[in-house]
């Protein structure tokens, strides 16, 4: 029984101290999650001003002879 203990024990702190050193795969999830928020700002730019920026060109074409 004690060398159960001493087993479970060992490997409880040697998968603590390996989590505890990759910070890689945090950093990596960070990195995403900003990817991802940053994709999403500017879907909802081009959604939201989308409409304006095409009648803005629509008049400059219009404006412009012979274009």
């Amino acid at each position: 029984m004690l060398y159960l203990f001493v087993s479970l024990q060992s490997f409880i702190a040697s998968t603590k101290d390996r989590l505890s050193r990759e910070e890689t795969g945090a950093t990596a999830v960070e990195y995403g999650l900003l990817v991802g928020l940053i994709a999403v700002v500017i879907v909802a730019a081009l959604l939201l001003l989308g409409p304006k920026l095409a009648a803005l060109f629509m008049t400059v074409t219009n404006t412009i002879p012979g274009a």
